[in-house]
């Protein structure tokens, strides 16, 4: 277990945080609201949380599944009611790896660097997937689940829930700021989650921002990346107090990813 001092400081942290109030729900205009599936054992997930695009390998248990979605949401909420302004990117990312820090996400790098594109064109879905491929390889079975969630994503309507959620919490106008994340359990039950952090400014409006193309001389794409070690006895400690913190905004925020659209991880 870890230190009653540090449980003490993040569930008072928790606890204490003045999170912003929860817009209504988004709807899907063909089935109304409908219900999310449930995290399940066994099967490659994925869902839309906020600004976070959270993949999960097939033997993360679903509690943990559940309990990584929360701090994410709390971690992005935190930091919205932290820096209001959506065009300081890298404020916010202050207030969120440090929101996540007191999770228990042992976070360490959090610099930026600017991703430097070759060619003339820029294309943010090839962006993320080459970032991806530098801190995942040679899992080629986690690349392969962070490509088919991109793919999954692509395959939507821009006006369907997932993405309308997703383009809310991550751009403004000519800025944005969107995560990938993709989390892994080892066979002694300790939790890694591998943490791809992007702010992106462009000369022009942003619309599907991760699929967003333009000249490369027109966009800036920065990344942090990295893989995270989970303090699980402090998250399990903080479990009951991130549900009920987050009991008004979960349905506003998170969306799972229908299983068909997601091909099992090779």
């Amino acid at each position: 277990m870890p230190p009653s001092a540090d449980v003490a400081r993040s569930r008072q942290f928790v606890r204490s945080a003045v999170l912003p109030a929860a817009p209504p729900r988004l709807r899907d205009a063909a089935q109304g609201d409908a219900a999310d599936e449930a995290l399940v054992a066994g099967k490659a997930q994925a869902a839309v949380v906020g600004s976070d695009l959270v993949s999960f390998a097939t033997h993360v248990d679903p509690q943990w599944r559940q309990d990584l979605i929360n701090c994410s949401l709390f971690a992005q909420l935190w930091a919205k009611a932290e820096v209001a302004d959506p065009t300081r990117i890298f404020d916010w990312y202050d207030s969120y790896f440090g929101a996540l820090q007191q999770l228990g996400w042992m976070v360490q790098d959090q610099g930026f660097a600017v991703y430097v594109e070759t060619s003339q064109n820029f294309s943010a879905h090839e962006a993320i997937l080459k970032v991806a491929a530098g801190l995942l390889m040679p899992s080629a079975s986690a690349l392969a689940l962070v490509a088919t969630t991109l793919d999954a994503l692509a395959s939507m309507d821009q006006d369907s829930p997932f993405m309308t959620l997703f383009s809310r919490e991550s751009q403004q106008a000519s800025a944005a700021r969107f995560q990938i994340s993709l989390a892994e359990q080892s066979a002694d039950g300790g939790l890694t989650v591998a943490l791809m952090a992007f702010g992106l400014e462009a000369k022009s409006t942003l619309t599907q921002v991760l699929f967003f193309k333009s000249l490369a001389s027109q966009a800036t794409l920065r990344h942090c990346s990295g893989k995270v070690s989970i303090n699980t006895p402090l998250l399990e400690a903080l479990r009951p107090d991130l549900s009920e913190q987050l009991k008004e905004h979960a349905r506003s925020f998170v969306r799972k990813l229908p299983a068909k659209l997601l091909k099992p991880a090779a």
